[in-house]
């Protein structure tokens, strides 16, 4: 007689469990689990001479899931083949981060190429400022203190606000990763006019979703998603009403009325990701890519 817990019909019920479970766990209890799982793999790496300088402790690691030098060349690849990022072109991370996505770049760009990263957490520019910067002369890090409910609540600027702190048509390219989809619609909105802003005509953008369209909204419906967007909140949809920052929805529609809006051209088509449950895709986030248009 087969086990009543044996049968894939069975497996994919309890991973559907777990993924429920996970959802409706409140934030900071997820984050204290986490805390401590990587408190111990540090321990056990630090042991064992495992981590290289360039890769900060695990506990210290705020960007997401994932391997985090994996990550890093998975999307220096996007950038290098889909984005054609050259190696000489000046460079802004919008959400930097702790350097995920800088340390693979530093052994790309040529020293004739400039990177720059801003980041709401002050913790991971300032490991970036203290590993990266001084080996890497020509990539720099600054802090931006916008609030974000998840990673900034002490934020003095909201980033409908923000300016960045460049010139108009500084840069040649411009990536956010896993950045709107932390962010309500009037910031977005005033990021995008930003990203417009300080890239020069015929620049690149690579930016990181999680878009709404039949396909997706199919699949979250029928429970097939790691994320469950139900809540509305300001135009956009959210998996947690109390924290709506945690992870934001955007209709694939409106955002490509968006890009219009501020100039940019989209380049077909958008690599659609994972994170649904799709089965066909790039990476997990959805990929957008965008050229300024001529000005």
């Amino acid at each position: 007689m087969r086990h009543a817990l044996s049968g894939n019909g069975t497996h994919d019920t309890m991973r559907a469990l777990g993924r429920e479970l996970r959802q409706r766990l409140p934030t900071p209890v997820k984050r204290a689990v986490r805390g401590i799982y990587n408190v111990v793999l540090d321990l056990a790496e630090g042991a064992l001479g495992l981590r290289d300088d360039l890769t900060p402790p695990r506990r210290m690691i705020f960007v997401g899931d994932g391997d985090f030098k994996k990550v890093g060349q998975e999307f220096l690849s996007y950038f290098v083949e889909l984005g054609r990022l050259q190696r000489d072109a000046r460079v802004l991370d919008v959400g930097s981060g702790i350097g995920r996505m800088a340390v693979p770049l530093t052994g790309y760009l040529s020293p004739e190429g400039e990177y720059w990263g801003i980041d709401i957490v002050r913790d991971g520019i300032q490991w970036c400022i203290d590993h990266i910067a001084p080996r890497f002369p020509n990539f720099h890090f600054q802090h931006a203190d916008v609030f974000n409910g998840l990673y900034n609540p002490g934020g003095g600027l909201r980033a409908r606000d923000y300016r960045f702190p460049f010139a108009d048509q500084y840069f040649d390219f411009v990536f956010l990763t896993s950045v709107f989809t932390h962010m309500l619609p009037a910031d977005l909105r005033n990021y995008l006019s930003e990203i417009s802003r300080v890239l020069r005509p015929r620049g690149n953008a690579v930016v990181t979703f999680f878009l709404l369209n039949s396909e997706s909204r199919a699949l979250v419906a029928a429970g097939e998603s790691r994320l469950s967007f139900r809540y509305a909140v300001e135009g956009c949809l959210t998996v947690d009403a109390q924290n709506p920052e945690s992870a934001v929805a955007y209709d694939e529609g409106a955002v490509r009325a968006l890009f219009s809006q501020h100039g940019f051209e989209l380049e077909e088509p958008i690599r659609f990701g994972s994170w649904c449950g799709r089965k066909s895709y790039l990476s997990f986030q959805d990929i957008v890519l965008a050229r300024m248009a001529r000005r």
